[in-house]
């Protein structure tokens, strides 16, 4: 029988993966939901309370906790499953525990026979992700990490404060690391094309300023980490916009992980790039201009990211 509707399934309902569910349940993103969980009370209670906000957001879809036969016929894939960060930790503090998890994960759902493009948030997650294309062997243009893609919104955020223009009109991308090492691209944002630094001086934000705004993106999952023990309704709602933009081909560019092949000079692991998304995943990256230091400062990430995937690869040997 010909398929006739769009299906998401998420490995992992804690807060990251349901506050992805719920997100794109409200927007009527697909037709079908799948929860996978190491914990089949919890993903079934999810199934129950999610179905519950139907009636008042007047939608009509699916959603079926179970096992990872759920994946057989899915368009998308999102994994969100693994230990949460804990306070004071570094992403890439969590990469041996994390790799394990990662791998069976993997196995479990090429043995399953998905494929569609998968989706990953498991931290570290530009790691995380080349373990799962490692293991999978699937092909690198449907695996995708959402890597910078929240980094890239609490960037435009901060120069939304600092311009008072809605932060959809920023050119301005967070690349590397989802993490410590990520680099802000201030040198070359723009508004619509109209270059920033030609008002950065008329903002007050002198370089010292410029170097504080990206301590604050960078540091801003700590200080909710430290505030309230995780960060989910930005990573969520990211999730939703990039399935969003999978599932009805719409071609949008968004700062995820892929696998570099050459781009700034850097090869064979997943980082934070701009990349176009479609329905068969990614379907091409962009360079975006970086100044000498930042680009310097991407490869000096990338080297982070190469280290800590050795380490994880090593992990699951």
């Amino acid at each position: 029988m010909k398929k006739t509707s769009n299906k998401i399934v998420l490995v992992g309902s804690g807060a990251v993966g349901t506050s992805f569910l719920y997100s794109s349940i409200s927007q009527g993103i697909a037709e079908e939901y799948g929860i996978i969980d190491l914990n089949n009370d919890i993903s079934k209670g999810n199934e129950l309370d999610l179905e519950d906000s139907f009636p008042s957001i007047q939608n009509n879809a699916i959603v079926k906790s179970g096992g990872y036969e759920l994946v057989s016929d899915a368009d998308i894939v999102v994994i969100t499953a693994g230990r949460p960060q804990k306070p004071g930790e570094t992403r890439l503090e969590m990469v041996s525990d994390n790799a394990k998890i990662m791998k069976s994960i993997a196995k479990e759902i090429k043995s399953n026979g998905f494929k569609g493009v998968t989706i990953i948030a498991s931290n570290p997650v530009d790691v995380m992700t080349t373990v799962y294309q490692e293991v999978t062997k699937f092909d690198a243009k449907k695996v995708i990490s959402s890597s910078c893609s929240l980094d890239t919104a609490r960037l435009r955020m901060e120069l939304s404060k600092a311009f008072d223009v809605s932060p959809s009109e920023f050119s301005a991308f967070v690349l590397g690391e989802h993490g410590d090492s990520s680099v802000s691209t201030l040198e070359f944002a723009s508004i619509k094309g109209i270059p920033l630094s030609s008002y950065y001086k008329d903002k007050g934000l002198t370089p010292k300023k410029l170097e504080e705004l990206h301590e604050r993106v960078w540091k801003k999952a700590y200080e909710i980490i430290d505030r309230k023990r995780a960060t989910f309704y930005g990573v969520g709602s990211a999730l939703a916009d990039i399935s969003k933009s999978i599932l009805r081909d719409e071609k949008r560019v968004f700062a995820t992980g892929a696998l570099l092949s050459g781009e700034y000079g850097q090869k064979g692991v997943y980082a934070g790039i701009p990349s176009v998304l479609g329905k068969e995943g990614i379907i091409t990256t962009y360079e975006f201009p970086l100044s000498k230091k930042e680009k310097a400062q991407f490869i000096k990430s990338v080297s982070t990211l190469k280290t800590a995937t050795k380490k994880a690869l090593d992990a699951i040997k």
